[in-house]
């Protein structure tokens, strides 16, 4: 197939997820391959009265998004190619040999430590490598994968420069162009992560609620322990209504909203009487704290005129 330009890369938020988890817990450099196809995209602005040329078939035919669907790392550099970046092709066989069916070789990444977010030369010559096996590496019987595209998909994993307080990961995803020799970065979009995907859980139920425990299987012991533990609360409770004084918490949620004002003024009121009770306590402490110095006083004066 000819080399054509992605519009994006598209990868999964446990995908990408799972990937900064390998690199982070790795102790060093890692690197490893990715999986997955390459599919035309659908152009969402088609009229009716449009007449379709060849140059608006061959724009179309063009656009094309690479799906990452999973992966596999070795936990270690240089796991397929060696320091010049020519291909190990048995230990790139043992690799691909995990990746299951309908999963195609799209590319392949690297993660390191503390350095810039751009291929290196090495990794150049990897990429160059690896888009001239298409056929060998990406078998045509392939069911998941429309398109036999060359394996240039490219995305450096990399941890800031300088070390921070919050621990946070960097990444950029490349296109190697065999047509032009050049690494072009593309967008990555994580497809189940965003605002734009926060509706999908919107109307979220369960489909298996959780069975109703018997009555049979209650033991008498722990329904005991939970009246117990029932009293309990209800008596802290009655505590705690005596001090709020009819100001229970469920009215505190109408303290947000067009009659907020009101509420508010009741609230800074009994903070008002709370504080007041306060200062009563403290005033009769301190009273029963200056009659028991007293006290102490007379029984010293006593003692030293016995002696």
């Amino acid at each position: 197939m000819d080399d054509l330009p992605l519009q994006k890369i598209a990868i999964s938020g446990a995908t990408l997820a799972s990937i900064i988890q390998r690199f982070s817990s790795s102790p060093g450099d890692v690197d490893g391959l990715l999986f997955g196809n390459v599919t035309h995209v659908t152009p969402s602005n088609l009229l009716d009265d449009d007449i379709p040329d060849s140059s608006s078939t061959r724009s179309d035919s063009s656009t094309l998004v690479a799906t990452i669907t999973s992966y596999f790392c070795s936990g270690t550099v240089n796991s397929f190619y060696d320091s010049l970046g020519r291909l190990d092709l048995p230990a790139l066989s043992r690799s691909l040999g995990d990746r299951g069916p309908g999963r195609s070789l799209i590319g392949w990444f690297i993660g390191r430590r503390k350095t810039p977010l751009r291929p290196s030369m090495r990794e150049f010559a990897v990429s160059v490598s690896l888009s001239s096996k298409t056929l060998t590496l990406n078998p045509s019987d392939d069911s998941l994968n429309s398109i036999n595209f060359p394996p240039c998909v490219f995305i450096v994993f990399t941890s800031p420069l300088s070390d921070q307080l919050i621990h946070t990961h960097e990444h950029r995803a490349f296109q190697f162009r065999r047509s032009t020799g050049f690494f072009e970065p593309k967008s990555m979009d994580v497809i189940n992560i965003g605002p734009a995907f926060r509706g999908h859980y919107g109307a979220f139920c369960p489909n298996s609620p959780f069975p109703w425990l018997s009555s049979e299987l209650r033991d008498s012991s722990m329904e005991e322990d939970t009246m117990n533990h029932m009293r309990g609360i209800l008596k802290e409770q009655r505590g705690l209504d005596m001090c709020a004084e009819g100001f229970e918490v469920g009215r505190l949620s109408r303290l947000v909203g067009s009659d907020a004002a009101n509420y508010t003024s009741e609230l800074e009121h009994l903070y008002g009487k709370m504080l007041a009770k306060l200062e009563g306590l403290a005033r009769l402490v301190e009273k029963s704290s200056a009659m028991v110095l007293e006290q102490v006083s007379l029984m010293l004066m006593d003692n030293v005129l016995l002696y």
